[in-house]
């Protein structure tokens, strides 16, 4: 029993890549729009089977609309038991908002996933592949309910 124990404690120990950082500068545009709803936004990393491996931000004004956040939904956001402490929160008006996460990922390609979408407005999903070494920086700009996202992750 004890080697089953050293062994499954041997194979946790070295797919996780030990005590990283995760910054994530997220940018809401202001709009220009006859009826403006702050958009429901939720941030993740995900393995390369797209499941999620950790929750960043969930920015909601009730529970019955977590749903909207489609893809997060589908992905994992269904499963989970809501609110997320620590990473739960109201809606933000636009500006720039800056997330930070500290833990351990997996080992491998992670994407990072920013979806937004608003009450009587659009939606829209941005993936954006993490750095393979777990180290670096990576930006895109979004093209409607989202601006510049841009996310450094360090060990």
């Amino acid at each position: 029993m004890r080697k089953l124990v050293g062994v499954a404690a041997l194979m946790a120990a070295t797919s996780f890549v030990q005590a990283e950082t995760l910054t994530v500068e997220l940018n809401i545009p202001e709009m220009d729009v006859a009826e403006y709803h702050r958009p429901y936004i939720a941030v993740w990393v995900s393995d390369d089977s797209r499941q999620i491996v950790e929750h960043v931000a969930v920015w909601v004004e009730q529970e019955k609309w977590w749903r909207d956040l489609r893809s997060w939904w589908r992905r994992g956001g269904s499963q989970t038991e809501l609110p997320i402490d620590g990473v739960s929160g109201a809606t933000r008006k636009p500006g720039t908002y800056t997330l930070t996460w500290d833990g351990d990922l997996p080992e491998g390609a992670l994407t990072l996933n920013v979806e937004a979408v608003r009450e009587v407005g659009g939606r829209e999903h941005i993936r954006l592949p993490l750095p393979a070494n777990h180290n670096g920086k990576v930006e895109v700009k979004g093209s409607k309910e989202l601006g510049l996202i841009a996310a450094t992750i360090a060990p």
